[in-house]
Formats: structure tokens, C-alpha cells, sequence
């Protein structure tokens, strides 16, 4: 029996600077930038005015500048997208309790369970499409598919397209039924697969694959060489429209991190250090808040000419708490001479569990017990009175503490440094 087209992705057209125009309607028409606006800031979302002049997200906002001077910058709120997502996210699970986020702006759903109340999946992700848009002021467009990867990029066939007076309306929604998979995927070029980044589109050009159907037709034994047993199967799969995961609405994150690019570079230890007890203490938070711990902690640092190195260590026990995965990731940095120049620093956490259940070992004596009463009570005075109200002392300022959140310092400083503090922006 040929499979039914039910997997719907959802995706949010502009969705930062969606949100943005909600609460600024007078930049309606205007090409709109979403991100830091300073040398080393990064453009985190660009309107459809803004993309026709090329400019797009991860782009360095001095070049996003370049192409379109006229352009208007905005800063990033990261709570106030989160708190909107929450809502088109409400919207989807009143459809269907099989929703697989990906990120505050796109979802999976699989919608089989939902047919006979509201009809065929196209129809509902038409009706989904209707109540954003009634409910939240908001766009988004959706690919409807047999598996999860097809529905994907059914969902970027039918965004709408860029011009300078504005989006130029698309299909809203594409469906990509089982007969038509192959059709549809075959001509599309070969860094359209998940997991298709540079280094694996010049292994894959060596071999003279430039579409996704010159994947499908090659020996699978050929790919395998070129890419891995895991991988070269994996893609090889993809190219012929072989996908079996399925949408998981209770999936756990992979990792928690938290990253931060300085006004100017830093390049002594103990600067770097105090970075690193902001850092601890947003991702600590942050794994607290989700109910979860990690047992590899992972340090990222790039340097002024952009290289980049990282350095990892698992441990046999839970982390959740910013004073323990500090003291870990300074023991990381200890290994890297930051006297070039430190562009950008980074802490992450991955090999998550659920946070809470410790064993209790001799260790405990040191006092680790009376940390994680005391990280408890951090976040109920946070939860009640806000991020900044309570923090290491060591993020103290004079106009107060310098608490780093994910609204801080999301797509690279301001343009702007704090007067009197010559090598920390937040």
C-alpha cells in the first residue's frame, strides 16, 4: 500500500523580524535586520527586503551594512520570539500531539491521528497555516511528505521569495506525495541533504556529484568509500527518499551551550576566566530549568583570525551547577594559550540526563550538597524577581550584575560597549 503524505513541516517565514514588525508596524516595507550591528555583529533574521539584496542570516552585519547602507538594524529578543513560539507551538498541539520542535520557528507534525477529525494532511497544514495567521498576525509556510527530510525542504519550495518591495508570495504549502518523492528530490542539489556541509560536498564533487540524483545513482559500496559507512549510507539513503525516524514530540536536546563574541579581543587568562563564570552560570541555568544535567562539557574558543579550537572532557558524574562546570571548563582552557586573541568564547554541555538524581559519593563533602540547595534557591529568587536580580559576584558592575542570558549578546555585540568597561560587552 503506498504510503499516505502525513508528516507536515512547519516553518515561520521572517520569524524574528516577523515578530518585530508586529510591535513596529511603522518598518512595514523597509529592508529589516535581526541581530548585532556593531564590527562584530551577525544578522541573526533579514527581511524579504533585506534578502533581495543578498542578505542573509549568519552573514557579518559590517557586510549586511555594505550591501544594503539603508538597512534598518534591530536588536535581537530572544524572550520575546521565545514567548510568541510558544504560542504558534500551542497552536500545533491543539492539531496533533505529535510535534517534534526543531527550533523556536519550525516543527514537525505527523497528523495521521488528526485526518479523520479535520481532514487530509494538506488541508491541515492549510488550516494551521490560517490560524497563525488569524492568531498570531504571523506567516509561515509547510511542506507535507511522507517522511520528515522531504517535508522539510517541501517547506522551503513553498517560502515565498525575496524582492525589494517585499515577499513575493509562494505556495504556502507544497505536498510532496510517495510517487512524486523521487521527482521531486532528484533535481535538487546535493547540499540540500541533512548533513551535507562543506567538507562533505567537496568529497562528494570529487566524485562528480552535483544533484542529489547523481547521489542516488552512484554505488552505494562508492559513497561509502568516499564518506563512511555511517554517513555514506545515510546520505545515500536520503537521495532515494529512504527515511524511517519518525516525528518524536518528547525528543531531549542534544546539548545546552552558550556563546559569546567580544567587542574587542581578549587576551589574558583571568579576563577569560570571568567570561567563563557567566557562561557557566547562563548554561547551569539553563540545564536547571529543563530538568536536565551533562556529563561533557565542551569549550570553544576562537580566535581573532577565526580559528577555532575546542576542548571536551566527560565526566562520570551529572553537571547542573555553574560553580562545578566552571571549574571544569577553566581547567579546558588551561591547555590554550589565549595571548593571540580570544573573538569569541563558548561553553556547552552535552551527554544529558534527567538533572535532580545524584549518587552520592565521598565527594560530597566538599560541599557539593550545599551548592545544589544553593543553585535551587538562585533560581527561585530569578524565577520571582528576574534573570539579573541575583548572580556570581564576580559578574558585579557598577550599573549592576552582568547576568548572561540567551537576550544577551545573541548575534554578537552592539555597536555600543558600556562606557568605562573596555573589554566586556553583554
Amino acid at each position: 500500500m503506498t504510503p499516505r503524505p502525513t508528516v507536515i513541516h512547519v516553518d515561520m517565514d521572517a520569524f524574528f523580524v516577523s515578530v518585530e514588525l508586529l510591535d513596529r508596524p511603522e518598518l512595514r516595507g523597509r529592508p529589516v535586520v535581526v541581530g548585532g550591528d556593531g564590527e562584530r555583529g551577525v544578522v541573526a533574521a533579514a527581511s524579504y527586503e533585506a534578502r533581495a539584496f543578498g542578505i542573509h542570516s549568519a552573514m557579518p552585519s559590517v557586510q549586511a551594512r555594505r550591501r544594503c547602507p539603508h538597512a534598518v538594524f534591530v536588536a535581537g529578543r530572544h524572550s520575546r520570539y521565545a514567548e510568541v513560539s510558544a504560542r504558534v507551538m500551542a497552536i500545533f498541539r491543539d492539531v496533533t500531539p505529535l510535534v517534534e520542535p526543531l527550533s523556536l520557528d519550525e516543527a514537525f507534525l505527523e497528523v495521521a491521528g488528526a485526518e479523520r477529525r479535520l481532514g487530509p494532511a494538506p488541508q491541515i497544514a492549510a488550516h494551521l497555516r490560517e490560524r497563525v495567521l488569524d492568531e498570531e498576525g504571523l506567516s509561515c509556510s509547510a511542506g507535507v511528505a511522507t517522511t520528515k527530510f522531504v517535508a522539510k525542504l517541501a517547506s522551503q519550495a513553498a517560502k515565498p521569495a525575496p524582492s525589494e518591495a517585499g515577499p513575493v508570495p509562494g505556495l504556502g504549502v507544497r505536498v510532496v506525495e510517495s510517487a512524486e518523492t523521487l521527482t521531486f528530490l532528484h533535481p535538487l542539489p546535493v547540499e540540500a541533504l541533512w548533513g551535507v556541509g562543506p567538507a562533505t560536498l567537496s568529497r562528494l564533487g570529487r566524485l562528480g556529484v552535483v544533484t542529489v540524483g547523481d547521489l542516488a545513482r552512484l554505488e552505494p559500496e562508492a559513497v561509502v568509500a568516499a564518506l563512511g559507512r555511517a554517513q555514506g549510507r545515510h546520505l545515500h539513503d536520503l537521495a532515494n527518499g529512504l527515511d524511517d525516524r519518525a516525528v518524536e514530540p518528547g525528543r531531549r536536546p542534544r546539548s545546552v551551550g552558550h556563546e559569546e563574541t567580544f567587542a574587542r579581543d581578549l587576551h589574558l587568562r583571568g579576563q577569560l576566566e570571568r567570561e567563563l563564570t557567566g557562561l557557566s552560570d547562563a548554561v547551569a541555568a539553563r540545564l536547571r530549568r529543563h530538568g536536565l544535567a551533562g556529563r561533557t562539557v565542551t569549550l570553544k574558543v576562537r580566535f581573532g583570525d577565526f580559528h577555532t579550537v575546542s576542548r571536551s572532557v566527560t565526566h562520570r558524574e551529572l553537571i547542573d551547577e555553574g560553580p562545578a562546570l566552571r571549574r571544569v571548563a577553566c581547567d579546558l582552557l588551561a591547555s590554550i594559550d589565549p595571548s593571540p586573541g580570544v573573538r569569541l568564547l563558548g561553553v556547552s554541555v552535552s551527554g544529558l540526563g534527567s538533572g535532580g538524581v545524584r549518587q552520592l559519593t565521598l565527594d560530597d563533602a566538599d560541599g557539593r550538597l550545599g551548592w545544589a540547595e544553593a543553585s535551587r534557591t538562585v533560581d527561585e529568587i530569578r524565577d520571582r524577581f528576574g534573570a539579573d536580580a541575583i548572580g556570581p559576584a564576580a559578574l558585579s558592575r557598577a550599573d549592576g550584575l552582568a547576568v548572561k542570558g540567551r537576550h544577551r549578546q545573541q548575534w554578537g555585540p552592539s555597536s555600543d560597549p558600556p562606557a568605562g568597561d573596555s573589554t566586556h560587552q553583554f
